[in-house]
């Protein structure tokens, strides 16, 4: 989809209403804009500060009619501190090699993807999704944009982010994993790794995207203290479960 946009007045419009793909019997809307090609990362920057995500060139965010249960949720990195469940979770993952690529799609990656989405969102948007639109999704973006890869000790890819890098955070698009390794807490290691990695390279959060508290998918969020969620009337802590 391509929005009447230019470079200097952005242009939000809104979406046709749609089931809700996390709550039963909820609409869904969403408004949408195109992230500039002009200042894109500066730009994209502010729009997720506002509670947006990133997808392809287009930046969206929730504007149901009757609910508001999405929240834009972000970790503190730099006061997260790991309890004992983040300790062991990293002790499994510890031989892990994490590595930063270019956002290019490779067969190796969609052959994980498939995986993970067969396995964890069967009947879900993304589960019948072929090469072609993989590979969009991956390299379709005007922003600072990364391909974080985990492997094993035998190199073979365990886990994949897609990440994007912001003026004060990292901003995780998508992850999948090895879903026959479930014992190793995967999904877990990933959202740790860039804890550190937006340590190290003194950025403040992590952006977790949305957070709805009657999704039991969406539950392991609130283990990542300090999190923080985006209320009307700015940024605040949001309890959750010792990890």
């Amino acid at each position: 989809m391509t929005l009447p946009l230019g470079d200097a007045i952005p242009i939000f419009v809104g979406t046709s209403a749609l089931p809700c793909p996390y709550l039963p019997g909820q609409i869904e809307r969403k408004v949408i804009t195109q992230i500039p090609t002009q200042q894109a990362d500066r730009f994209h920057t502010d729009l997720i500060r506002a509670g947006f995500r990133r997808s392809h060139g287009m930046a969206y965010r929730p504007a149901c009619p009757t609910c508001t249960a999405c929240r834009p949720v972000r970790i503190d990195a730099g006061a997260f501190q790991p309890g004992r469940r983040f300790r062991r979770a990293r002790r499994a993952c510890q031989s892990l090699v994490w590595r930063e690529c270019d956002p290019v799609a490779t067969r190796e990656q969609y052959g994980l993807f498939r995986r993970y989405q067969t396995d964890r969102h069967i009947g879900g948007d993304m589960e019948g999704m072929g090469y072609a639109s993989y590979q969009a999704m991956i390299e379709e973006t005007p922003v600072d944009t990364r391909v974080v890869e985990a492997r094993d000790k035998d190199h073979k890819l365990v886990a994949v982010s897609l990440t994007d890098r912001l003026s004060d955070g990292l901003s995780g698009i998508y992850k999948f994993w090895d879903p026959e390794r479930r014992q190793d807490s995967l999904g877990t290691a990933t959202i740790l790794w860039h804890i550190q990695r937006a340590q190290s390279l003194d950025l403040r959060y992590f952006y977790l995207g949305y957070w709805i508290q009657r999704s039991s998918k969406m539950a392991y969020k609130r283990r990542f203290q300090p999190l923080e969620e985006l209320t009307e009337q700015g940024w605040a802590r949001l309890a959750g479960d010792p990890a």
